[in-house]
């Protein structure tokens, strides 16, 4: 399979294609911009259509799980089959549900148009993650880091523009993002081009393996993914009750308006899009266990401090649980490739997949919780989530040790 093949000099196989990285990357922001509207949209949409937080929860489920249920089958669908223009396919997927969540006059209509959102993510996330890997060389975590923020700097900025466009004008206006989803695609295109060129020029020698992932069992490696799942369980559930609640929390306990709680959602995800990058890079100098060690058992005492302080200390922490825990992905998903060096598209599919699907079954949840006791109340209980981050000490040491 070409994930595991070397290409004709190894001076290429090292080369990092800054360029190729840069457009999956804003390919990544236009996307996860897009996403990103329908959290932001709920405040709306609730007042609008009466529906309750776990209606809300529920929307958010459906979106997550159409866009996290398909990507390991896609994943591994690729990793035998590559297809060069499927992100340009996945864009048309979004494109055609901003469309109908902009018409969408009832719940079950607006269901079916995130789900169709939903279902263009799958497709667009775990090949370009492959990209992403095969445009990188050996700098593999700053390159998953630069195609990550790309999505963490589309989801700071949606809130924003929801702020700005669709608080004021209203529902009908979500269609203006369907610009965002054609310069996706034609962004996308020549990204695929390239790597149809890279698929012709690959090789048939495979990249010697990691003699520590050579000496692990079968079953310590199965062992190992768990782990990585249960990190990911606890950075996403987390994540669920920010970017879904962080607004409602606001407004309910210090009373701000809707645009000052989009404007603190703006500055999380902000802090959350500068993280990835500083973890990406760090994972590649001192070793990706330290900064999963780092990045979600790190991110736990200002988590558990944030629903007790006032006002001005909440966005502080916030920014700062954003930066710390923020790091992780990156580290995550490489350290997974490792382990499956061929099974590339299908370790990416899975961690991308658990990123939507625990997410949204977090907001289901938090909602379901919330409607029967209260929003501060599902903060106070989400903040345990990061002490899971100590789980990481059971993971291998697989890289050689970092000077």
């Amino acid at each position: 399979m070409f994930e595991i093949k070397k290409t004709v000099t190894a001076s290429a196989k090292e080369k990092t294609i800054f360029s190729i990285l840069l457009a999956i990357s804003f390919a990544h922001l236009l996307n996860d911009m897009m996403q990103s509207i329908i959290p932001s949209i709920y405040p709306i949409i609730k007042d609008k259509y009466g529906f309750t937080f776990g209606q809300i929860g529920i929307i958010t489920l459906v979106f997550q799980m159409t866009s996290s249920i398909l990507q390991p089958f896609v994943g591994r669908y690729a990793d035998r089959h590559p297809q060069p223009y499927s992100l340009s396919t996945g864009m048309l997927f979004t494109l055609s549900g901003i469309i109908m969540l902009s018409f969408a006059n009832n719940y079950g209509l607006i269901l079916v148009a995130v789900g169709v959102i939903g279902c263009g993510s799958s497709i667009f996330h775990p090949e370009a993650s492959r990209i992403a890997q095969m445009a990188g060389g050996v700098q593999k975590g700053l390159a998953q880091s630069i195609f990550q923020v790309g999505g963490n700097g589309g989801s700071a900025i949606g809130p924003l523009l929801a702020a700005v466009i669709i608080i004021p004008f209203g529902q009908h206006s979500i269609i203006w993002f369907s610009i965002a989803a054609l310069v996706a695609g034609i962004t996308l295109f020549p990204v695929g081009r390239w790597y149809k060129a890279q698929l012709h020029r690959l090789k048939t020698k495979a990249i010697p393996p990691n003699p520590a992932v050579m000496a692990l069992s079968s079953r310590k490696i199965h062992w190992a993914i768990i782990i990585l799942c249960i990190l990911t369980f606890s950075k996403y559930f987390y994540m669920a009750s920010m970017t879904s609640y962080f607004t409602f929390f606001l407004i309910d306990k210090f009373g701000v308006d809707i645009q000052v709680s989009q404007l603190c959602l703006f500055a999380f995800m902000g802090a959350v899009a500068i993280g990835t990058v500083i973890g990406g890079s760090i994972g590649d100098k001192y070793g990706r266990k330290y900064v999963i060690w780092g990045s979600i058992l790190g991110a736990a005492p200002f988590a558990l401090a944030l629903p007790y302080v006032n006002f001005t200390l909440t966005i502080i922490l916030a920014v700062i649980i954003g930066l710390v825990i923020s790091s992780a992905f990156s580290a995550i998903l490489v350290y997974a490739t490792e382990l499956k060096p061929d099974k590339i598209g299908m370790m990416a599919g899975l961690f991308f997949g658990l990123n939507f699907g625990l997410g949204g079954i977090g907001s289901a949840f938090f909602g379901w919780l919330a409607d029967k006791t209260s929003i501060e109340f599902i903060f106070q209980v989400s903040t345990l989530l990061p002490l899971l981050g100590i789980v990481t000490a059971f993971l291998p040491n697989i890289e050689p040790r970092k000077k």
